[in-house]
């Protein structure tokens, strides 16, 4: 479970880019997180996984205060940037052993991981080969790998789906079902309404730092008119506001 009280957080003394943020994303869920650019989707992730500090209120990732406990709230979580151009130079393998030294992965479990991780995303012929020689699909899922390997609970992905080909995306998908389908929790931003709508049990809208909706699809379109797309009603909530 990922719980956000009261969290804000400002630029330049005066630029408020998440505005008084309350959001419980719940075991046992997919959970989506929607805005248009610049609306404080990444800035929020950040912040939940303690690479930035808030100016005020509390990130609990499992009951446990990040700004409190910052490492024991880390390890509870796998988190997957919107960026996957990271250690370049570290062949495949060699980026998943430092991922798996860093959470403590014993040798046997991590084996059986990066086995099973890296025949799910078709990735076994390719992690002898260094990060810089792979295609931007091939480095979001060696990112992918290295943020699951120590079997976290929570999973925090931001746009996780971006640059990955059909089928990788399908199994990314499928894997977040069976995860949440087994208790935990499941929180990842997305730019790709129709992904939205179809996986997640429930999400968030937020623009301009402020939450505008939370709930889930159903609960969304109650509002509007019947027959009325996601992507129209998305287009009205943010262009009024």
């Amino acid at each position: 479970m990922i719980e956000l009280k009261a969290l804000n957080k400002s630029y330049n003394g005066n630029i408020k880019a998440v505005d008084n943020l309350n959001l419980t994303i719940p075991d046992g869920q997919i959970f989506g997180f929607l805005g248009p650019n610049g609306a404080g989707k990444t800035t929020t992730i950040k912040m939940i996984t303690g690479i930035i500090n808030a100016n005020s209120g509390n990130v609990f990732i499992n009951n446990i205060n990040i700004k409190e406990n910052s490492i024991e709230a880390k390890k509870q979580f796998g988190f997957v940037p919107d960026n996957p151009d990271i250690f370049l130079r570290l062949k495949g393998i060699e980026y998943l052993n430092f991922m798996a030294d860093i959470y403590e992965v014993d040798s046997k479990e991590r084996i059986d991981r990066i086995k099973s991780l890296s025949e799910r995303f078709e990735m076994d012929k390719a992690l002898k080969d260094q990060i810089q020689s792979y295609s931007h699909g091939m480095r979001q899922k060696i990112v992918i790998m290295g943020a699951l390997i120590h079997d976290p609970s929570v999973w925090i992905l931001d746009e996780p789906m971006t640059g990955l080909d059909p089928k990788s995306s399908f199994t990314l998908k499928e894997m977040m079902r069976e995860h949440a389908g087994k208790g935990n929790t499941v929180f990842f931003s997305t730019h790709v309404l129709e992904v939205a709508e179809k996986i997640c049990d429930r999400f968030a809208i937020i623009n301009k730092g402020k939450i505008m909706f939370s709930g889930t699809f159903k609960e969304l379109k109650e509002g509007f008119k019947e027959n009325e797309s996601l992507e129209n009603i998305f287009l009205e909530m943010t262009q009024n506001e």
